[in-house]
């Protein structure tokens, strides 16, 4: 009976110690502690010992941690248990040294990321913890920065930028931005890795952008949630140059964007030329942001192959936004969104610009033109609007082949289409109240298919036309009493067909403006 014991106790001895390395390294035991006391040097060394023993998880049991900036290794999970709060340093030296990273589309030396990765695989954070970014440290100094009256003596930080960024070259009209000479890390970047999940765990106040791969390849985001409060540039999920990107399930609220798709910023962004594409975006709610999903500005390396599904933006400032301006070059194409509800849109639920930076000249077709082509929006409701939507393309590029189909919008403003081809409303109804609920001008090849208003406007036509070419009313049968449903103007107008409409219950059909040729319309 005791040999019985003796090997029982020796087979338990065995497993603990099988245990103690399968890889599930707990931080407790590795001289870090849960009292809220700092502990990088204890979490950076339990990251390199599990990387030496071929990878592993890292353990924080519920507790409160402080950290400065750590740096993942292929093979590491960071495992954060339910009520486990990790913390990250408000002082900015435990940033130090300056790494190789990415600020807005441009390539350079700064603060290390709160999380950096760089050149490795395998690398997961997953959990049902918190993770802290103590972002007002890092906020207070971008205010102190951008508020000074009078010229600041530089900090070290600033000196070091300089000192290590010799030769940099961006735009002029960057020049605000890189006079300041101090660039927020990231919560989380990933640089040129693969294999990449987070997972499960919340991130709040970040310093600056929360989840920000780069060059990265097959990354997956999946039912975290990300708070940052009214705050500078303090995006959610922002994948640059990445492949095989797949966000689901998430939870955001941010001081700006809540997910962004960027490519690379002018010059610096073609000379890498990696584009984003390959991505998925479902299941996921947005509150509080500047944008639900948006693409660009910074897309100088292109971007292709999206879609964006299953979404709700509740409180964002605009719904979809794909922006871009002059200079930046790269396309954005083949983009599908379907299946989005969207409530207390503060701005526009739909916006394609290509004049985000404003005042800029027509110029000739070059590598640095912006190009937006083959973009798709479906099934889509949208309620409490400030405007439906705005499509905004060059002179020398108009935006190309974009469709809406089965939409339904309650707002103040319509949509204005302007300078754009090959544009299609498929059974889009636009409930404005000021104003009409299709604007088109300076355009060409247009489909307008079974449109309208269910509040039609007195004296206020339901679309409006001006020099357009090439356009199609169709299939249009406006329930309601209409005063005018089209109105048609420009020197430039023609080829205007209206064919299977049945508009009885309308006043006057079409208003036709004074500088229109009679042989523009053709019923």
């Amino acid at each position: 009976m005791k040999i019985k014991n003796i090997l029982f106790i020796l087979c338990f001895i065995t497993s603990l110690t099988t245990f103690a390395h399968d890889g599930w390294y707990n931080i407790l035991n590795e001289g870090g502690n849960n009292k809220g006391q700092k502990c990088t040097d204890a979490i950076q060394k339990t990251i390199e010992k599990a990387s030496k023993n071929g990878g592993g998880t890292i353990f924080f049991p519920a507790g409160e941690y402080l950290t400065g900036a750590l740096t993942l290794r292929s093979n590491i999970t960071i495992h954060l248990d339910s009520g486990a709060l990790l913390k990250f340093s408000e002082n900015f030296d435990d940033f130090l040294p300056y790494v190789e990273m990415r600020y807005e589309g441009i390539v350079m030396k700064s603060f290390q990321p709160l999380f950096y990765a760089k050149d490795v695989e395998n690398i997961t954070i997953r959990g049902r913890g918190v993770i802290d970014g103590q972002g007002k440290a890092w906020w207070n100094e971008v205010y102190r920065i951008e508020t000074a009256k009078e010229p600041l003596p530089p900090t070290k930080y600033q000196t070091m930028w300089e000192e290590q960024n010799k030769g940099l070259y961006t735009e002029p009209y960057y020049k605000r931005t890189v006079d300041k000479k101090f660039f927020r890390p990231s919560f989380f970047q990933a640089y040129n890795c693969k294999n990449i999940m987070i997972e499960g765990v919340t991130f709040q106040n970040s310093p600056f952008w929360t989840i920000n791969p780069e060059f990265c390849d097959n990354v997956t985001v999946t039912g975290i949630s990300i708070f940052n409060p009214h705050s500078p540039n303090t995006d959610g999920i922002n994948p640059s140059s990445c492949t095989n990107v797949h966000i689901s399930n998430c939870h955001i609220s941010v001081g700006d964007d809540c997910i962004t798709i960027k490519s690379g910023r002018d010059g610096d962004g073609r000379k890498y030329g990696k584009a984003t594409e390959n991505v998925t975006i479902t299941n996921c709610t947005m509150l509080s942001g500047h944008g639900g999903v948006v693409i660009g500005s910074e897309m100088s390396g292109g971007i292709k192959k999206i879609t964006i599904s299953n979404c709700v933006f509740d409180g964002t400032d605009r719904g979809i936004r794909i922006k871009s301006a002059r200079g930046r070059g790269g396309v954005v194409e083949d983009i599908r969104v379907d299946n989005i509800v969207m409530k207390n849109i503060k701005e526009e639920a739909f916006v394609l610009s290509l004049f985000y930076d404003k005042g800029t000249q027509v110029e000739p077709v070059t590598e640095k033109t912006p190009i937006f082509r083959n973009i798709h929006m479906s099934n889509i409701t949208a309620s409490n609007v400030n405007k439906a939507g705005q499509i905004l393309g060059i002179t020398e590029m108009p935006i190309q082949n974009i469709t809406f189909s089965n939409i339904n919008i309650d707002g103040k403003e319509g949509f204005t289409v302007n300078t754009a081809t090959d544009v299609e409303f498929h059974d889009v109804k636009v409930n404005a109240t000021v104003g009409s609920s299709f604007k088109i001008s300076d355009s060409k090849n247009v489909i307008l298919d079974n449109v309208g208003s269910s509040t039609p406007i007195k004296n206020v036509p339901v679309i409006k036309l001006d020099n357009v070419s090439n356009v199609l009313i169709n299939n249009n049968f406006p329930f309601n009493p209409t005063d005018i449903f089209i109105e048609v103007d420009g020197k430039e107008t023609k080829n205007i067909f209206l064919k299977n409409n049945v508009l009885n219950n309308v006043t006057t059909k079409i208003k036709k403006g004074a500088s229109l040729d009679k042989k523009a319309i053709i019923e």
